[in-house]
């Protein structure tokens, strides 16, 4: 007998949930986007400068899923996915982005999945880095982080099925020399989601963080030689670098009600660095 779909089991269905994933029209959160998706939940496509990539990623949503949509959906009643624009260091805009995704999908949020972040596109020593591209990192990935999360538990459905899951690096355990703004922005986020998972106490809301090794996308390439990439591949048990594809599912799962007692955690998604 075939194995059961992860969309059919009961476990993994996020049919009916509406999923905010910030940072979604490129990389890892634009996979992310996609699965959840595939998973049944409706999707919030957060952008906060590229527009056409945040709709072509809106339409991979709506083909990918249209044979699966039930009449309501077909009825154009309700979407499966809208597409919205906020700066996530922004808290008017990232209160505006809760609003839109009630509005539309006439539902409370059960899903935030932080992934906008920004890197130095020069790996600078911090001895390097100018103030100004430091509080940019920090504004965007743990001001935004905070931001987005701090919403997300005033605003997420209670008493099940609500899941916080942010967005880190296996950089805060491995500290690589010239990533030292990008990695303290990251360490404060894994403190966070353990504090606040102890602060939702009562609310069956889990908070998660998904940290994953060098994924093969545009951040990651930038600034970073062909010799630098092969010697990260080697470090690797897979000799490869992750994918998208690596770390989406992780996130699925944890989205899921089969991750319902992993909670304050910090899952490491790296295939296993040396």
């Amino acid at each position: 007998m075939a194995a059961a779909s992860s969309v059919s089991s009961p476990t993994f269905c996020l049919a009916g949930r509406v999923a905010i994933v910030t940072g979604s029209s490129r990389g890892i959160g634009r996979a992310i986007a996609i699965h959840l998706a595939e998973l049944g939940a409706r999707i919030v496509v957060n952008y906060s400068t590229n527009s056409v990539e945040a709709d072509k990623v809106a339409a991979a949503i709506t083909s990918s899923c249209s044979k699966n949509d039930d009449s309501e959906d077909v009825a154009g009643k309700i979407p499966r996915v809208i597409v919205v624009k906020a700066d996530i260091s922004e808290p008017s805009q990232v209160k505006s982005l809760f609003d839109e995704a009630e509005r539309v999908f006439e539902s409370p949020v059960h899903i935030l999945v932080n992934s906008a972040a920004i890197a130095d596109p020069n790996h600078s020593s911090l001895s390097d880095t100018s103030v100004e591209l430091f509080d940019r990192i920090i504004s965007v990935n743990t001001r935004g982080a905070f931001l987005c999360a701090r919403e997300a538990a005033n605003r997420l459905k209670r008493g099940g099925g609500g899941r916080i899951i942010l967005l880190s690096t296996t950089l805060v355990q491995s500290l690589h020399p010239h990533y030292g703004s990008y990695t303290a922005s990251k360490a404060a986020v894994e403190a966070m989601a353990k504090i606040l998972a102890k602060e939702l106490k009562g609310t069956h809301i889990t908070v998660n963080c998904v940290s994953p090794g060098a994924v093969a996308t545009d951040m990651f390439f930038t600034g970073v030689s062909d010799e630098i990439v092969e010697k990260v591949k080697s470090l690797n048990l897979f000799g490869r670098l992750g994918e998208t594809k690596d770390i989406a599912p992780v996130v699925g799962f944890l989205a899921s009600d089969a991750a319902e007692w992993i909670n304050g955690q910090v899952i490491i998604a790296n295939g296993g660095c040396l």
